[in-house]
């Protein structure tokens, strides 16, 4: 690299650095707050918190990173036209397409680091997401250790402690069960523990009562004991099998996916293919922003009111491109046979910025010839 495709492109990665830190900030605080507002809720503690919203990261970090880059360049060119850099540097003869090699550089760079986002980082972490959520899930504990409240941890069943000693005691325990059809057990209790074992935690209630009721004849038995233990892990035992979510897997599967892969994993086909061919053209794409951002701001000039026109013709040519993508994902997701339509955002960038180049390269080519005309006409006036 010349030194001045080296200043052009540290400028743009520092300053893509500082819009990634900021928007991945925002957009990660707007996660954790549900996040945080689920965990807790379920009685897990800060360690869960954070592990969980560290694994959502390189999702959030996949959607800000083109948006970073983007304003990035804005930011930049923005900035050499307002103090004469840009002016300086065609004048010296440098073409539009000789001016955006940085850029194009800057943008390759911004891909390699989406593709492994979105193909290695990103699945991977949606993976031990959904993994530790089942965890978490199936960890009754955390949920009944509220006290003075009445929870629900499983469907069906009803838990209410008075309070929990600092030995992890329940005081006066209510629960009532009503996971078997036709069948409505309450439990009360003067104390109660949660242990665990090989078949999983087990609910011990001391000095209680069992009342059970059939709700087909009305009949109520009672039962008191002095220790009962009640099967916690039955109630959680139907929320063990694993479903896999598209966003987990390989991209290598994905785009090798047919019919019996799909019908084995139970997910549409449809939406595997789209999801491993749109994983590359979300890559691709990543390309064209900061090319197209530069590329509007070269139609401009020097102008002390500033380029606020062609900043805004960049961000009004961005948006098509993104209805693309969303029409493109509606229709291929529903046919298995149109996964080919998650290529047409980045194929439709590729030639907005190859038509803006060529109207730049052409509007100054036009301006140069009107300048040549223009000069001898000059010199007669001033003579």
């Amino acid at each position: 690299m010349g030194r001045f495709d080296r200043y052009i492109l540290t400028q743009l990665i520092v300053l893509f650095g500082f819009f990634s830190l900021v928007l991945v900030s925002v957009y990660w605080i707007e996660a954790a707050v549900d996040l945080f507002d689920t965990l807790i809720a379920d009685g897990q503690n800060l360690s869960v918190f954070f592990e969980f919203t560290a694994l959502a990261l390189p999702q959030i970090m996949l959607l800000v990173l083109p948006i970073s880059a983007f304003v990035a360049t804005l930011y930049i060119f923005n900035r050499m036209i307002g103090e004469s850099e840009l002016v300086v540097m065609q004048t010296a003869g440098l073409s539009a397409w000789r001016l955006l090699r940085p850029v194009l550089l800057f943008g390759l760079l911004l891909a390699s680091l989406v593709g492994v986002l979105g193909n290695v980082l990103a699945p991977s972490a949606r993976s031990q997401f959904i993994d530790r959520q089942a965890e978490v899930q199936e960890d009754l504990t955390g949920r009944l250790l509220r006290a003075g409240e009445f929870i629900h941890p499983a469907r069906g069943l009803t838990v209410y402690i008075r309070e929990i000693t600092e030995l992890g005691e329940f005081e006066d325990m209510f629960l009532q069960d009503r996971s078997q059809p036709g069948v409505e057990t309450t439990y009360t209790a003067t104390t109660a523990l949660l242990v665990r074992s090989e078949a999983g935690p087990r609910l011990v209630m001391f000095d209680g009562m069992a009342q059970s009721l059939d709700r087909a004849t009305g009949r109520l038995s009672t039962v008191t004991f002095s220790d009962f233990t009640y099967d916690v892990a039955a109630l959680i035992a139907e929320g063990r099998a694993r479903s896999f979510d598209v966003r987990e897997l390989p991209t290598s599967l994905l785009i090798r996916a047919d019919a019996e892969l799909a019908q084995e994993m139970r997910l549409p086909l449809a939406r595997m293919l789209f999801e491993g061919h749109g994983r590359i053209a979300r890559a691709l794409f990543s390309v064209f922003p900061p090319l197209i951002g530069a590329a509007c701001l070269m139609l401009g000039h020097f102008s002390r009111f500033g380029v606020w026109r062609q900043i805004l013709l960049a961000v009004v040519l961005v948006v098509p491109l993104q209805v693309i993508w969303n029409a493109s994902e509606s229709a291929g997701r529903n046919d298995a046979d149109l996964w080919y339509l998650a290529y047409a955002q980045p194929a439709a960038a590729a030639l907005l910025t190859l038509a803006i180049l060529t109207f730049a390269g052409t509007r100054r080519k036009v301006l140069a010839g009107w300048l040549r005309r223009a000069s001898p006409s000059d010199t007669e006036a001033a003579a």
